[in-house]
C-alpha cells in the first residue's frame, strides 16, 4: 500500500510557481480557511468529501493542509487509500504557510 510524502512549504512555493497542475486542499474548519488561506486550495470537509473525491484529478499532486501538521497526516494517508497517486502533507500546516508569508 503507497503511503503519503511529506512536504515542506518551501517546496509547496516552488512547485506553486512552477505549475498550476496541483490540488491543495485545507481540512481546516470554515471559519479558518475564511480568515486566511493558500491561493487556490479549497476547504474540503466531511460535507463536500464524497464530491472531492469524484470530481478530483487522482493523477494531479494533492497537498493537504491543516492547522500545524499534524490532523493533514491522517487526511492525507485517507486520500490515498481512496485512490489519489501523489498525496502530501503540509508539515507545519497553515501556521508554517503563514509564518513564510509573514
Amino acid at each position: 500500500m503507497s503511503s503519503f510524502q511529506h512536504f515542506s512549504v518551501n517546496q509547496l512555493i516552488q512547485l506553486s510557481e512552477s505549475t498550476s497542475d496541483i490540488q491543495i486542499a485545507d481540512i481546516r474548519d470554515a471559519a479558518s480557511f475564511e480568515s486566511g488561506h493558500v491561493e487556490g486550495s479549497i476547504n474540503l470537509s466531511n460535507e463536500n468529501l464524497a464530491s472531492f473525491i469524484a470530481e478530483a484529478d487522482m493523477d494531479l499532486p494533492l497537498i493537504v493542509i491543516c492547522y500545524h501538521g499534524i490532523s493533514s497526516q491522517s487526511a492525507a494517508q485517507y486520500l490515498v487509500e481512496q485512490g489519489f497517486d501523489q498525496v502530501y502533507s503540509l508539515d507545519g500546516g497553515y501556521q508554517a504557510w503563514r509564518e513564510a508569508h509573514a
